[in-house]
């Protein structure tokens, strides 16, 4: 009987470091899960406003007014079809996830937009 004594302390450890790599695994997954909100966010402005650029021309190429608001909002534009004539744009934009516990730190997440402008009359 004097074998088994510290046990409960060996198993509570092992508890311990399970419930922590959760946490940290949880962690990890709900800032994954803000970058993709985050890059959804900014993939979908991305899009509105090379879209708009395509309808009302403001001098600046609307791939270039996507970039920058996709920048402001913390992406960065993987590629832009917003072709002259058209009135529909289609952005992808990847954003990085940021410091993680369990995985290497160069994660992104991708995410893509499509916005179409009717014109009334058109």
């Amino acid at each position: 009987m004097s074998s088994d004594r510290g046990s409960v302390s060996v198993i509570a450890a092992g508890v311990l470091v399970a419930v922590m790599v959760l946490a940290l695994g949880a962690a990890d997954v709900a800032r994954v899960l803000v970058a993709a909100s985050r890059a959804q966010t900014a993939a979908d402005a991305a899009a509105l406003a090379a879209a708009q650029g395509l309808v009302v021309p403001t001098g600046v190429e609307p791939s270039v007014s996507a970039g920058e608001l996709a920048a402001r909002n913390g992406a960065r534009i993987r590629s832009c079809v917003c072709g002259a004539g058209t009135l529909e744009a289609r952005v992808e934009v990847e954003m990085p996830v940021g410091p993680l516990f369990l995985s290497a730190d160069d994660r992104v997440v991708v995410a893509s937009a499509r916005a179409v402008v009717d014109v009334p009359g058109a």
